[in-house]
């Protein structure tokens, strides 16, 4: 059963991620799914989060941007909305 699935991303990733997606004659949500599949399959083998390697193509799709891990983003974005909508 397939779903839907919206993901916000850096523009500079998306066009990317759009152009490796096309050169090997992929869908981006292909790609995605591919890597979310690995991602959970390794979950299920790998104990031991550090033995996980990252591909230098994720790698490369990073923006910069560190985000707190108890970042609650929920309020967050009700803050920006309001303050962008007031």
């Amino acid at each position: 059963m397939k779903k839907k699935l919206t993901l916000k991303m850096n523009k500079f990733v998306i066009e990317k991620a759009k152009k490796y997606a096309a050169s090997h004659n992929l869908r981006l949500s292909q790609i995605i799914e591919l890597y979310l599949r690995s991602l959970a399959e390794q979950e299920d083998i790998v104990k031991d989060k550090s033995d996980i390697q990252i591909s230098p193509f994720v790698k490369s799709m990073s923006s910069g941007v560190h985000m707190p891990t108890n970042l609650e983003y929920k309020v967050e974005y009700v803050n920006h909305l309001s303050e962008k909508y007031n």
